[in-house]
């Protein structure tokens, strides 16, 4: 948008006004970014502080992997709970995890900013920590005892465990909403070379995620089956007490953005305001709708140009007599900026790609439940050794490490020499190849699973071995969506909504578990009849799963043509460059 409007009439009035009132939608906290920005800009990048935050990340996702892993064995084997119970209890504690990101993010862009939300939510988990450490400590009751002594005694442990249990949820979940978000703030967006550590560090940052779930599921488990659950709830503790003393100690290096204020607040605004201004009509040229500025300041508040998509929510933004009557500070559930609109419009865009992510997650969750299963059923025994189905997930982490090398350092250089004009693969690319791997990943699992089948009938197990294509090209798939969306939406999500939309990456995962378990429960009941156990019973050498991975691929197939529709609509944000 240019830095001068032209216009006659009533709108030269209003245009000449807006340059005065910026007060009408937060001038304190404007003033108070506008004065700081300047020096978060001309700091340099310091590639320790995003080094720290990696480190702190294998701390925290070794501890909660530690708890999560073996959480359903414990409260089963030590706090007696029933099978269907223990199996519920884990679900709602996991389901917690996953959903309190949200509502640390919203926190974060609102309130507390990341730095502070990193370090309260930290301190939480410490807390929660220590307590399912104590708990673990104290002693069980026998699964018969019912007097009044081992009751009391089951209760105080079991109030002491779950209070632990329920903070270290809250305090994950606030540690999983800002501290991506604080680790790529702490580049500079305007220097190209810290663009593509950026991009690396996003890739790191994934790595230093699973690196956890295999040390986790390796070492500390071991250690609470085989020691003692207390030393192994121990070792959790250990490393949340390291990452805070780390996060403290890095914090003269980090970079803190100040939070922009409400973003719910401000989206609201803007619908509120479009409803308002209904009656009124769009002008013709856009430079004639509002957006505020201050002459005090030698930076504004960053702003985004206007787009033409979407036009129903510009009316929030029309300048009308009413507004000029109101006086310099017209209320902001009547009249919003076009930044203000343009924010809206970025969520509006994201949320189909972000719907797409969630049957893509659906893929993904086979690597915890049916290709275990399809392991369990195969020849497991190389030589002398014999092969746990659960532990190709290791090698599944490995190749999403080559995979990060591989796109970093060979495809998307690549990329550069083929196009004419030196650009690279764009982020929406990199995310529908992504879908398109897990097209190909279902369908290698489709065709494994018909030549099981086939042996099983010739008397001679198939070898386990055969699973690693599809692991794979699935971490393949993971490299090129997950990864990559984390760094799309926070590149895409505006100023006072990066937390926020960093966190709804992270939901994809929890609904597309959700949703693999609702098609297996659908599958499951909908194929079984009195004659037929169904596509996916409990001896899976007298089933069809190679039908369900079709089915999988059909869907992973149809989610990538509804991706490659609003992808190819998507518009970039374009920031404006202020002079």
């Amino acid at each position: 948008m240019d830095e001068s409007y032209s216009g006659g009439g009533r709108h030269e009035s209003l245009l000449f006004k807006q340059n005065d009132d910026a007060s009408c939608h937060g001038e304190e906290s404007r003033s108070l970014l506008e004065t700081q920005e300047p020096q978060l800009r001309t700091k340099q990048s310091d590639w320790r502080a995003p080094s720290l935050i990696l480190g702190l990340q294998c701390l925290e996702s070794m501890a909660f992997n530690g708890i999560a892993t073996n959480l359903v064995v414990y409260i089963r084997s030590v706090l007696h709970g029933g099978i269907a119970s223990s199996a519920s209890t884990s679900s709602l504690w996991y389901g917690t995890s996953f959903f309190v990101p949200i509502l640390g993010a919203t926190i974060a862009d609102t309130y507390w900013g990341n730095y502070k939300t990193v370090l309260i939510s930290f301190t939480m988990y410490l807390l929660g920590t220590i307590l399912i450490t104590v708990g673990s400590f104290m002693p069980s009751a026998p699964a018969l005892c019912n007097t009044e002594s081992c009751l009391s005694s089951n209760g105080t442990k079991n109030l002491v465990y779950f209070s632990g249990l329920y903070l270290t949820a809250i305090g994950c979940g606030g540690v999983r909403s800002a501290l991506l978000p604080l680790g790529a703030d702490q580049f500079n967006s305007d220097s190209s070379s810290d663009i593509q550590k950026r991009r690396n560090f996003f890739s790191f940052f994934y790595i230093c995620v699973i690196f956890g779930v295999i040390t986790s599921g390796t070492i500390v488990v071991w250690i609470q089956e085989n020691v003692s659950w207390a030393i192994g709830y121990g070792v959790a503790t250990a490393c949340i007490a390291l990452a805070l003393i780390g996060f403290l100690v890095g914090t003269p290096i980090f970079q803190r953005p100040e939070p922009h204020g409400s973003p719910v607040k401000s989206v609201f605004q803007v619908i509120v305001a479009s409803f308002r201004n209904l009656t009124l009509e769009l002008p013709a040229d856009s430079s004639l709708l509002y957006e505020a500025r201050s002459k005090n300041t030698r930076k504004s508040e960053p702003r985004l140009a206007h787009t033409d998509d979407f036009r129903f929510l510009d009316k929030a933004a029309i300048m009308s007599d009413l507004n000029l009557d109101q006086g310099s500070c017209a209320s902001p559930w009547r009249i919003c900026t076009v930044t203000q609109v343009e924010e809206l419009k970025i969520i509006i865009r994201i949320l189909p790609i972000w719907a797409t992510g969630i049957f893509f997650g659906a893929g993904i969750s086979q690597m915890h439940t049916t290709f275990i299963q399809q392991g369990t059923v195969m020849n497991t025994k190389i030589g002398s050794f014999s092969i746990p189905p659960a532990s190709l997930y290791s090698f599944e982490v490995i190749c999403v490490t080559v995979w990060v090398f591989i796109v970093n350092k060979a495809i998307i250089p690549a990329t550069r020499t083929c196009f004419a004009n030196g650009a690279e693969i764009t982020q929406l690319q990199r995310i529908g190849i992504g879908r398109v791997l897990m097209i190909f990943a279902m369908a290698i699992a489709a065709f494994l699973e018909m030549k099981r089948l086939d042996s099983v009938q010739q008397g001679e197990p198939l070898s386990i071995v055969w699973q690693l294509p599809q692991y794979f090209v699935i971490a393949g798939a993971e490299c090129f969506t997950i990864i990559t969306q984390f760094e799309f939406f926070h590149g895409q999500a505006p100023d006072s909504m990066k937390s926020t939309l960093t966190a709804f990456a992270l939901l994809t995962s929890a609904l597309g578990n959700y949703l693999s378990s609702a098609i297996i429960t659908l599958i499951a009941r909908v194929t079984s009849t009195g004659d037929s156990p169904g596509w996916i019973p409990d001896d899976l050498n007298k089933g069809h799963l190679d039908y369900y991975y079709w089915c999988l691929a059909a869907v992973s197939f149809v989610n990538f043509i509804v991706y490659i529709y609003f992808a190819s609509k998507y518009k970039l944000k374009k920031p404006v460059i202020q002079v």
